[in-house]
């Protein structure tokens, strides 16, 4: 969908009237005052979806904490703990891409329940006394597959719910639940294995699962796929994938997602060897690690709140040419306390993707929008993972501080060439076939044709 219901999305129908309680904007509203954050929970079928968002988060978190603590305790192994958040980012890009169809082929309220109720089913197993430990890993990685189609599905059932501007705020909603969640998650779960042992803290976790699960079930309405037919699946999935990237402007705006997490996230995976080279110890290591979240909450809150959805669009492109300049800083080799205002400064940057969130919607047909945000979700956490894993490769032998620094200069170069097209694609062009079949079976319409 767009943002405005004056212009249709191209390759696809208006989208679906959400019921008597949505809140809807005209183009006149969405562009001189903007929404609010209130009007978000104003439609009372954004309330369950955002309880089971906030759920599904924690449950994720709670099990990780768990997971990694569990199979310590089992093998003493820091390279098997470490492995199962490895696993967490790894098959990210598999399920993204070869499994994205899930999200439109089939109605978005029973996707999104199978996935938790999967979910679930996984950790049922997991806290199953004599689960082999090869079991338990190819589990972490069957939840983290699910975990791209989850997300991706619940992106694109929000433009079904939220109209206009709205939906843009309700994005950054899930955005900042995220970021607090995640960090209130790993605090949490720490204290609670203080009194539950990791097999009774995944059982709190199954019922997290089990209560999204119930919440999307009967607080969300029973839409129809996007596409219907048959066909092989990953086939039209890649296809699906290779049409999106072939976009110029819809490939810009996928970089422009992807790049700045995969350098941002340098920062966070060589935290902990910074914060040892400061003196500084566990206290100042979590105030690190927290700093750049923080601000990303604060930047979105700010935007939300203060800005119309003109202004947003507006500093979206110079806030994102910026926001690793921070990182850049620490070529000064700042102690503990500047290095966590330079990340501070890093996610007050965040806003620019209030400005992407209705610039993506906009250019995505509507029967491709699940497919666009899972391929999108997908990108976002591989490359994180990636970047994580050569941030901590490269401390090995250079100083973090230099690696951070380092990071903040590659992300900065090579985003601004992405700027620049999304800047020069802004005027219309060409979406993808969604209404012309290829050779390997693809979008035909509303439906997809089977190879």
């Amino acid at each position: 969908m767009t943002t405005d219901s004056e212009h249709p999305p191209h390759g696809g129908n208006p989208p679906s009237p959400a019921g008597p309680d949505d809140v809807s904007t005209t183009p006149g509203d969405e562009e001189n005052a903007g929404s609010k954050y209130s009007a978000v929970f104003a439609v009372a079928e954004f309330r369950p979806l955002f309880a089971a968002h906030v759920l599904s988060v924690l449950g994720y978190v709670f099990s990780q904490v768990a997971m990694a603590v569990l199979v310590f305790d089992r093998t003493g192994s820091s390279f098997l703990t470490a492995l199962v958040f490895a696993l967490s980012f790894l098959p990210y890009a598999l399920s993204g891409v070869l499994l994205s169809g899930i999200a439109d082929r089939y109605p978005a309220r029973r996707v999104l329940v199978s996935c938790d109720l999967l979910s679930a089913a996984c950790v049922v197993v997991i806290v199953l006394p004599g689960t082999p430990l090869a079991v338990l890993f190819v589990l972490v990685a069957v939840q983290a597959m699910i975990a791209p189609l989850f997300t991706g599905t619940r992106a694109a059932s929000l433009a079904d719910i939220l109209q206009g501007d709205v939906f843009i705020l309700g994005r950054s909603l899930i955005r900042i639940v995220s970021q607090t969640a995640q960090i209130a998650g790993y605090g949490l779960g720490g204290l609670v294995l203080v009194w539950l042992t990791p097999r009774h803290a995944l059982i709190v976790t199954i019922g997290t699962f089990l209560s999204s699960a119930l919440l999307l079930r009967f607080g969300t309405r029973d839409r129809p796929a996007r596409v219907t037919g048959g066909g092989a699946m990953m086939r039209q999935s890649l296809a699906s994938s290779g049409r999106l990237l072939a976009h110029p402007r819809i490939r810009a705006l996928l970089l422009m997602w992807w790049i700045p997490p995969m350098f941002f996230v340098v920062a966070e995976g060589v935290a902990a060897p910074y914060a040892d080279a400061a003196g500084a110890g566990s206290a100042g290591f979590g105030f690190f690690l927290a700093a750049m979240p923080a601000g990303t909450v604060v930047s979105e809150m700010l935007a939300g709140t203060l800005l119309g959805p003109a202004a947003r669009e507006r500093i979206a492109l110079p806030l994102a040419a910026v926001s690793l300049l921070p990182m850049v800083a620490f070529a000064v080799h700042p102690g503990l306390p500047l290095g966590i205002v330079l990340l501070l400064l890093t996610g007050l940057c965040a806003a620019y993707t209030l400005g992407m969130d209705k610039w993506f919607v906009q250019e995505v047909p509507e029967d491709m929008r699940g497919r666009a945000m899972s391929l999108l979700g997908a990108g976002i956490m591989t490359l994180q993972g990636l970047g994580m894993t050569i941030g901590g490769l490269l401390a090995e032998w250079t100083p973090p501080y230099a690696v951070i620094c380092g990071a903040g200069a590659l992300g900065t170069l090579a985003l601004l060439p992405v700027l620049r097209t999304v800047r020069r694609t802004r005027l219309p062009a060409p979406r993808p076939a969604a209404a012309t079949a290829d050779a390997a079976g693809g979008v035909t319409g509303n439906g997809v044709s089977g190879a």
